[in-house]
């Protein structure tokens, strides 16, 4: 999945179908005198429902569709048919996504199973025919209801991914390195800030042919929670993560320091996210002698607060090691 096909945010004006209306319709037939009113109803109008797709990863086939109408019923005849119900409209989504109404940024429903469905506009009701409204004082109605308009509204589509590892760092720390060394992901990666401009995705092969999903979000800056850079708008993607991977170089001016700033905004963004597990993973350590090493760990183990590893992606060191801290702490409730 390229850059450019990631699209996490749509926002849709949807229409259900309006109902038919019902017949005024009197019988006529020969040899049949006076055969009374056998208008039928109308069919309903077609429903707007968003439905989960397991095989969606990104809410692109979306983004031109702006305005989404179902069909309107059809309207009822005579020798009371009922008319047709208007096709339902079905908006298919990748799991995860939150649908929120646009006008009050309120969240109606949360999609995060496969074949899910929710009807974000019903469809207005078919009028009754006459012959429903015949009586013994009024044997000839001569009238109908009309349908029922359907239902119009402005709906938003957040997509927030479905990972079990959140990679979490400031920009230029090594998350695109990691995740194209430890998946098959190919992760746009160069020599300055903000080369990830979306979430990659990547799945890790573990031992056994088991595997897990980690997600790559856009680097957060000082100051994210708030709205500075472009990490901010992908903070949503962190509050799926069961497991949190921060990952600071190990050349950052103070380790612990940049830990706590990225700790501070992701609290200031949804205290929540404190609730999950976190590992530091220190980066770029082939750079690092044991003596600085075993000098760097007496630092850690007194400010640091949470457990971490010193790892390289380029020279392959400490990697096998991450994969089980990760898969241990993804399924300690189960081991």
């Amino acid at each position: 999945m390229t850059e450019g096909n990631f699209v996490d945010y749509v926002k849709i004006h949807v229409a259900s179908g309006k109902g038919g209306s019902g017949s005024s319709h009197l019988h006529r037939e020969k040899y049949v005198a006076k055969g009374g009113p056998d208008g039928g109803d109308g069919g309903r109008g077609g429903h707007v429902i968003v439905k989960g797709n397991k095989n969606l990863w990104t809410l692109y086939h979306l983004k031109f569709k702006r305005h989404i109408r179902a069909e309107h019923g059809s309207n009822g005849s005579k020798q009371r048919s009922t008319g047709a119900e208007g096709a339902d409209e079905y908006i298919e989504v990748p799991l995860g996504t939150v649908i929120r109404d646009t006008e009050t940024q309120k969240i109606i429903h949360e999609i995060t199973e496969d074949g899910k469905e929710y009807l974000v506009a019903e469809g207005g009701m078919g009028g009754r025919g006459n012959w429903h409204f015949k009586s013994s004082t009024n044997q000839t109605p001569r009238y109908s209801q009309p349908g029922i308009d359907g239902t119009e509204v402005d709906i938003t589509l957040e997509l927030k991914i479905l990972a079990e590892v959140g990679l979490v760092g400031f920009p230029n720390a090594g998350k695109s390195t990691l995740l194209s060394v430890i998946t098959a992901a190919k992760p746009k990666i160069a020599d300055y800030e903000f080369t990830t401009l979306k979430p990659n995705l990547g799945i890790v092969e573990y031992r056994d042919f088991k595997t897990f999903v980690v997600a790559d979000i856009p680097g957060i800056i000082e100051g994210a929670a708030e709205g500075k850079g472009i990490g901010h708008r992908f903070l949503r993607h962190i509050e799926r993560n069961s497991t949190l991977l921060f990952l600071i170089p190990a050349d950052a001016p103070n380790i612990s320091e940049q830990y706590e700033i990225l700790l501070d905004e992701l609290r200031r963004y949804n205290p929540e996210m404190l609730d999950k597990d976190r590992l530091i993973a220190i980066s770029k350590s082939d750079m690092l002698d044991a003596e600085l090493k075993l000098e760097m760990k007496h630092e850690l183990d007194k400010n640091l607060g949470a457990p971490y590893l010193f790892i390289s992606s380029v020279a392959q060191q400490g990697l096998t090691e991450l994969k089980d801290r990760l898969w241990e702490m993804l399924n300690k409730e189960t081991s």
